[in-house]
């Protein structure tokens, strides 16, 4: 007697509602304008004919099949091939533009034989229905609306078929659907959002009700990319990844010895410190090992152009050009600003999935939280994270501390939980000259050294010398010399 449900093919979307859609139930989809109604209802429809074999209608009120095919073509569906399979049909239900002459006389019935007739006729197990509003906007008695959304509901349950019905909406965070109603006759209710923050529009979708089952709830981040909607469900991941005791190098060995011997191989690892401290070098270095080991690695530059970094690796020795000529570097540049958060970690996903890499780095994470809300950076790490552990990818991202000496929050961009390791990058005024230094601030896992050593870049890449044994405070941005004396039973006491 349980509910059944049926995948629906949308990655991520599966997750949230911890299944699918409930199969023989009729689901509302409701969203303003631009928000992908349309293109969920086309990918719920072809994952179903090309995966499982099951025949589709969809049902258009507002535009053309051929537009339909057209639009669908983007996104890499051919819908023109499964139609003449006789796999799917397009049904164009567009209203009269001349309209009803009472509303009181207005239904559905011719509509709902013509949609009974196509699922008997190819044997359809799916339906889409885009959109609702476009067939009721000329009406205003709400009582009809109802009356006629719940006659069509019932004949399709009673035929047996999932349908996806479309609906538009007002406002993001407004009534559910324009006459107010809709999602009352519909078993299940979907609202997709795209939501303008900080002069950048973020979509997210939003399960409100799966009637006679459970399915997470909240709202998650969503994309539309070259293969459709991909949703983020974040809550859904489970922290089920291997943890190795393999040690990678850093390419730096005072480092590896510094951090026990080496990163573990499927860490995460975060550099941060002020600008010029040196963050980029150890991810040039991270990238140098990869390729010193027959390893692809792929870097994700947010702050310096694809010249920037081909000049600054040479100047430490490091040919990034061959790597990528011998196919073991992929350099992929972006502004932090082109696009939102869900699509930079699409297409920080696609890229990992395409090329295959065992090491990857992003320079920096901070040129991504600007101007971002910090649940949703979160998000975003958390995601790429995830993605990188599920991978059993070593990650290495920096991150810019704004101030430039002195101590600073690593809390504060809020990743340091989600990190395994954390390298801190600093300067220092000893003797009155200004100074590098690095400390491991975190090593998850294994033992690690604990003391604040100099930092020195040369023209051969980085040099970790001794520690500053002689000063405290160094990292306070205040630091002072101390002197220690032996006392008569051998123990050194501060001065």
């Amino acid at each position: 007697m349980q509910v059944q449900k049926l995948p629906t093919g949308i990655e991520g979307f599966d997750d949230v509602c911890q299944g699918g859609l409930p199969i023989a139930r009729s689901t509302l989809v409701s969203g303003t304008s631009g928000t992908g109604k349309t293109v969920f209802s086309l990918q719920y429809l072809h994952h179903g004919i090309c995966h499982f074999d099951e025949p589709g209608i969809f049902v258009t009120f507002e535009e053309s099949p051929f537009d339909i095919i057209r639009n669908a073509a983007s996104f890499g569906w051919d819908l023109q091939e499964l139609i003449d399979q006789d796999k799917l049909f397009i049904l164009d239900a567009s209203p009269d533009p001349d309209g009803q002459d009472v509303a009181g006389d207005f239904d559905l019935s011719g509509l709902i034989e013509r949609i009974s007739y196509a699922i008997k006729k190819y044997k359809a197990k799916r339906v889409a229905i885009d959109s609702m509003t476009a067939v009721f906007q000329q009406y205003d008695a709400i009582y009809v609306v109802r009356r006629e959304i719940f006659r069509l509901s019932a004949r399709l349950k009673k035929i047996g078929v999932t349908t996806v019905m479309t609906a538009e909406r007002v406002d993001d965070y407004g009534a559910i659907a324009r006459y107010g109603v809709e999602e009352f006759v519909s078993d299940n209710v979907v609202i997709l959002r795209n939501v303008l923050e900080s002069e950048k529009r973020r979509r997210t979708v939003e399960v409100l009700k799966l009637r006679g089952t459970t399915h997470m709830k909240g709202e998650f981040p969503f994309t539309m990319g070259v293969q459709g909607v991909s949703v983020f469900a974040l809550g859904a991941m489970r922290l089920t990844q291997r943890s190795s005791n393999i040690r990678i190098s850093s390419g730096v060995p005072a480092l590896d010895e510094m951090c026990g011997g080496g990163y573990f191989q499927d860490s995460i690892i975060l550099a941060t410190g002020a600008t010029g401290t040196g963050k980029t070098m150890l991810v040039s270095k991270f990238i140098e090992d990869a390729y010193s080991n027959k390893e692809k690695a792929i870097l994700f530059a947010y702050e310096e152009s694809r010249a920037q970094l081909l000049r600054n690796a040479t100047s430490w020795g490091i040919d990034f050009e061959k790597m990528e000529s011998d196919g073991l570097l992929k350099i992929i540049c972006a502004y932090p600003e082109s696009t939102g958060l869900e699509d930079h970690l699409q297409i920080i996903k696609t890229q990992i999935s395409d090329f295959k890499p065992s090491r990857m780095a992003i320079d920096s994470l901070s040129a991504l939280a600007r101007g971002v809300s910090q649940s949703a950076f979160r998000q975003f790490v958390i995601g790429v994270t995830g993605y990188a552990k599920q991978e059993e990818i070593a990650g290495f991202f920096t991150n810019t501390a704004e101030e430039f000496m002195g101590s600073h929050s690593i809390t504060d961009s809020h990743i340091s939980t989600i990190t395994d390791t954390i390298l801190m990058l600093q300067y220092v005024e000893i003797r009155g000259e200004m100074a590098r230094a690095v400390n491991v601030f975190k090593m998850r896992g294994s033992w690690h050294d604990k003391r604040i050593r100099e930092f020195i870049i040369t023209s051969e890449g980085p040099e970790i010398k001794d520690a500053f044994t002689n000063f405290e405070q160094i990292f306070s941005g205040a630091p002072h010399r101390i002197g220690y004396d032996e006392n008569i039973s051998g123990v050194f006491k501060k001065t």
